[in-house]
């Protein structure tokens, strides 16, 4: 796709392998990977007025390419719910960042200042990422997401192309997968939304090789029949003649 191969272009002319979230988050659209309404916003004013056409309650997140883990730098602010907040929220925002960057000895990039999300339903919390290993190149990984991921570390590996066999296997080889069956009342989870974005990401990394890793933590599964949203998205690419 010439517009997922032009986001890159721009990325690496610009010296950087980092992808901004609002790049990752176009090429995912490009695929037709859902995610919710979003859209850059350079200053405060242009914030509330994304915010407006979005729709409330916001989510607003840090854009710097000196920033690859938001949370860290304090730039992240969930569940807005008005004009005012949304000023307040970009204000501190810019000032965890530009601290940040004091503290690590860097002249923090704010020109590119937020990206303005819905805030979407909670549901189940699960990581789709992408990893290339030199000898036996790109995988896909699968497992519960957010802060689960790093604390259980219950994931499992597919080589990537992945098949649909492939994709229902890795869902349920977690140790969680109950979680996503569904327990103690709770209704089963979406796997069938969850199985086709695993599968669209394959493709996605099939036809562009050069993305190197990837995180979509967290992908949010709701129960069964109402879907799967990539809330988050991290990805870093390497120029395209790399080996």
């Amino acid at each position: 796709m010439k517009t997922v191969k032009k986001i890159f272009k721009t990325a690496l002319d610009e010296g950087r392998t980092f992808v901004l979230e609002d790049e990752a988050k176009r090429v995912m659209r490009e695929y037709g990977i859902p995610v919710p309404p979003f859209a850059p916003a350079a200053t405060e004013d242009e914030a509330v007025a994304r915010a407006n056409e979005i729709g409330y309650p916001v989510v607003l997140k840090i854009l710097s390419k000196d920033i690859m883990h938001k949370s860290d730098a304090g730039g992240v602010k969930v569940n807005l719910n008005s004009d005012e907040e949304v000023r307040r929220a970009f204000q501190e925002i810019m000032e965890n960042a530009t601290q940040y960057g004091k503290e690590k000895g860097i002249d923090v990039d704010l020109s590119r200042g937020v990206i303005v999300t819905r805030f979407v339903e909670m549901g189940t919390e699960t990581i789709v990422g992408v990893t290339k290993d030199p000898q036996f190149g790109h995988a896909l990984m699968f497992g519960l997401g957010g802060i689960f991921v790093e604390v259980l570390k219950d994931v499992t590996f597919r080589l990537i192309p992945l098949t649909e066999i492939d994709a229902r296997e890795m869902v349920y080889e977690i140790k969680a997968k109950k979680i996503l069956e569904g327990i103690r009342g709770q209704p089963p989870r979406d796997i069938d939304a969850l199985v086709e974005i695993m599968l669209t990401v394959s493709k996605m990394v099939e036809e562009n090789p050069e993305i190197v890793e990837m995180d979509c933590n967290p992908t949010i599964v709701y129960e069964q029949g109402k879907g799967a949203v990539v809330v988050d998205a991290r990805m870093v690419i390497e120029s395209a003649s790399s080996d």
